[in-house]
């Protein structure tokens, strides 16, 4: 056997083994994530823990309810994506279709370092800046001698603001890679037809880029979801229903508020809340990965 072909397979198991490694992690992770928080279903009830709207687990009697933190994290996970996403993808056309290299050379360079800033920088800025400034639009809006219980500008809306410009990075990179992919020639094409530059960029390119944009889309929306230290620190952390004034805490919040203190059934309980968030995550990309192979086919 020659050099050549050693080195072929020597490649070949090395990838095989990570390949391995990597489906062994994702195993593990879910059987895990199973074990620990399944059997408080059992213990709490699924329509109690489901459904409930109240959470008070160091009560006399204690409730368990997480249906406002999984809509809070709903809610704040679609709308920074309803806002985030556009900004990203136009922000992608200007860098791949439009920016000269000068240009394009500068907005990169603060896009990566908007992705190298830390978590915790972001929830620094947003109650230290936004939340003051929502408190002042919250005033404005209900008034002082209103029976709106103020929280200080720290809101859903203000998470949802920080979760939108969090995801921006991933959105715009992904989605620039994906853009610059696509072949010339069918940019040349669609403009020796007779259609403008405009015309060519949203009814040819990004048509053409859409699976590698739903990518950018699917890892921004695991951002918006796994991010616990920047809300923790903007969304005030009570358990409400998720109005854009009001104080609310999401899945990842609610993990990292109470884990360090939980004991027993609450903490048992946290691992549920942890298992509800890992299927929704799931659910998601499933969604997603469909809709990504859908438009393979079609185009």
């Amino acid at each position: 056997m020659n050099k050549k072909a050693i080195i072929e397979k020597t490649a070949k198991i090395i990838f095989m083994i990570c390949a391995v490694l990597a489906i062994f992690a994702v195993c593990s992770i879910t059987l895990y994530m199973f074990l620990k928080g399944a059997p408080t279903f059992q213990k709490v009830g699924v329509s109690e823990l489901l459904f409930g709207t109240k959470w008070a687990p160091t009560a006399k009697t204690p409730s368990y309810g997480i249906l406002y933190i999984i809509l809070s994290s709903v809610v704040g996970t679609f709308a920074s994506v309803l806002i985030g996403v556009p900004i990203g993808l136009l922000t992608a056309v200007f860098l791949s279709e439009i920016a000269k290299k000068h240009l394009g050379s500068v907005v990169r360079g603060a896009v990566e370092l908007l992705a190298a800033i830390p978590s915790v920088i972001y929830g620094l800025i947003g109650m230290m800046v936004l939340n003051p400034w929502m408190y002042q639009l919250e005033k404005s809006i209900f008034g002082s001698d209103s029976s709106h219980q103020f929280a200080g500008g720290a809101n859903m809306l203000s998470a949802i603001i920080v979760l939108a410009i969090m995801i921006l990075p991933t959105v715009i990179s992904v989605s620039t890679s994906s853009l610059k992919a696509v072949p010339d020639h069918l940019r040349s094409a669609s403009l020796a037809l007779g259609a403008t530059k405009m015309q060519t960029i949203f009814q040819v390119v990004i048509p053409a880029a859409k699976s590698g944009i739903l990518t950018g889309v699917v890892l921004g929306i695991g951002r918006a979801l796994g991010e616990a230290m920047a809300i923790n620190m903007v969304a005030g952390g009570a358990v409400n229903i998720p109005l854009p004034f009001n104080s609310v805490r999401t899945l990842t919040t609610q993990i990292v508020s109470e884990m360090g203190y939980a004991q027993g059934l609450h903490r048992q309980v946290l691992f549920s809340v942890g298992l509800v968030l890992y299927i929704f995550i799931m659910i998601v990309n499933f969604i997603l990965l469909k809709a990504r192979k859908k438009g393979v086919g079609e185009s």
